[in-house]
């Protein structure tokens, strides 16, 4: 008798595995767009934190894109090398702070037309994108709040 039989996990009814097709299917859509501009889809998440936001330094862009800084570098190297985004050190010579180039802010009406390509074939309304969103988000605060409880506390 196998798992499902018995009613044991299956791969259909998880939601990890519906975030994580939904994610690839995404990424896949966006990825030939983004690649005629010469970025990858990381390196767009950067860009749409530096266009949103402004220069910032390197942690606080980890912090925004939820990752760790050792993640980030890499990144900005390669936005750097391709002209798109400068570094440069505050008064305080131990943040690094990263700020978009010209070239980086005129790249910015080329992704919209990107961005949009890919919404359009989500086939979601503007209401239901946004629905989707905000759920996706609130998922995202859930469990950033159970998964820092006490590892001793009851869950």
């Amino acid at each position: 008798m196998t798992s499902s039989a018995r009613g044991g996990l299956k791969l259909d009814d998880q939601l990890c595995f519906a975030l994580y097709a939904a994610t690839n299917a995404v990424v896949r859509a966006y990825r030939p767009l983004l690649g005629e501009l010469g970025l990858t889809y990381p390196q767009y998440l950067v860009m749409l934190a530096l266009w949103q936001d402004g220069g910032m330094p390197v942690h606080d862009l980890a912090r925004r894109l939820q990752l760790g800084p050792s993640a980030i570098t890499p990144l900005v190297d390669k936005l750097e090398a391709a002209g798109f985004v400068a570094r440069g050190r505050t008064s305080d010579r131990r943040l690094v702070l990263v700020a978009l180039t010209e070239a980086g802010r005129a790249l910015e009406d080329k992704v919209s037309v990107a961005q949009q390509s890919v919404v359009c074939r989500t086939g979601l309304s503007d209401r239901d994108l946004s629905a989707l969103r905000q759920d996706l988000k609130d998922l995202t605060d859930r469990i950033a709040v159970f998964g820092a409880m006490p590892e001793d506390e009851p869950r």
